[in-house]
């Protein structure tokens, strides 16, 4: 069974899916299961990407590595960064050349959550 907000992937294509309502099947892409990216939140490699959430006064900022920020190369960059405010879901695309971080100028919330997508290390979450 799907839940909302799981991101899932073809191995064969490299389609990407998240899921907005859940269901009882399975998702399938090329004629195989797609994959259910499992979110990250811990990184122990030199490079970081576990999501940094800044309070500014606008917002948020959200940045890719707190103390190293993560490459944003042409084969190995960030391509989405997602914010949750008490349940409101905002996201920024990213291309190679962007700076790996987002600013989302929204109202303050008591619960507030972030995750990114690496095109190689895959899903992690703050």
């Amino acid at each position: 069974m799907t839940k909302r907000g799981q991101i899932y992937k073809c191995e064969k294509c490299g389609n990407i899916v998240e899921v907005l309502h859940e269901g009882a099947g399975t998702l399938v892409c090329c004629g195989e299961p797609m994959k259910l990216l499992e979110e990250k939140t811990a990184d122990s490699t030199q490079e970081k990407h576990v999501p940094f959430i800044e309070e500014i006064e606008d917002g948020y900022k959200v940045r890719v590595g707190e103390n190293a920020m993560h490459p944003m190369e042409e084969k190995h960059y960030i391509e989405w960064i997602e914010l949750t405010v008490d349940g409101v879901v905002y996201k920024k695309f990213l291309k190679p050349g962007d700076k790996p971080e987002a600013i989302f100028e929204v109202k303050k919330g008591s619960k507030v959550s972030a995750r990114e997508y690496c095109n190689i290390h895959g899903l992690w979450r703050k």
